[in-house]
């Protein structure tokens, strides 16, 4: 049953907490959508290294008004600048790097993340539906540690937290933590288990909009 929306983090308040979760020194490729946002955030006193897949590394965010360079664009053909000491590569280049384990954080997208980590986010299976993985499944399979950057539930309020995916898996069990409007929710052996609370927000709220068992956090964390 679909449930009324709520507000909780905006988009840009998602992906700074994202970002706070990423160590120091990580090389980070970032999904098309709200992962691109995550760009513009590096907490002080680290240095993140993102990657794109259309070969770059050293990105940066994107450039202020009137200063795009049409040449110098992401895996999303979104605009971006590039860091100091930078690399431009082959695309070939960029996916060897991905299949070959040196990136260690990825933040994608998704339609739904089941309970045990699975991540569908390129297709809803319908047959008029538009195929779009890009490198998805590639990132799935070889990147260290994966992040998803979501809103709770779809703009008709359906769930995208789910016991099962009925939609066509990107990776089985890739998902280590959940970063959505609502709160910020670990994949655990047990399930989801709730980390933090988004202002305003209660658990009840989130349960209700989460078709799977939801564990409350852990005793010592702070959730409001």
């Amino acid at each position: 049953m679909s449930k009324a929306q709520l507000t909780g983090w905006n988009r840009e308040q998602m992906a700074q907490l994202c970002a706070g979760d990423i160590a120091d020194q990580s090389i980070v490729n970032l999904g098309i959508g709200i992962p691109e946002l995550v760009a513009r955030y590096v907490p002080k006193g680290r240095e993140f290294i993102y990657h794109s897949g259309n070969g770059l590394l050293g990105m940066g965010p994107a450039p202020a008004p009137g200063e795009k360079d049409p040449e110098l664009i992401n895996a999303g053909k979104k605009p971006v600048t590039a860091n100091p000491g930078a690399s431009f590569f082959h695309h070939g280049d960029s996916f060897a790097m991905i299949r070959g384990g040196h990136i260690d954080v990825c933040v994608l997208g998704a339609m739904q993340v089941s309970q045990r980590g699975d991540l569908a986010n390129w297709s809803t299976g319908a047959p008029d539906a538009i195929p779009a993985v890009g490198g998805a499944m590639d990132l799935t399979a070889g990147v260290k540690t994966i992040f998803v950057l979501t809103q709770h539930t779809t703009k008709n309020g359906e769930a995208k937290l789910v016991e099962q995916c009925s939609y066509p898996l990107t990776g089985p069990k890739v998902v280590t933590r959940i970063y959505s409007n609502l709160a910020i929710i670990n994949i655990t052996a047990s399930g989801f288990q709730l980390q933090q609370l988004a202002p305003g927000i209660t658990f009840e709220e989130v349960a209700e909009r989460t078709d799977a068992p939801l564990l409350p956090a852990k005793p010592d964390q702070d959730n409001e």
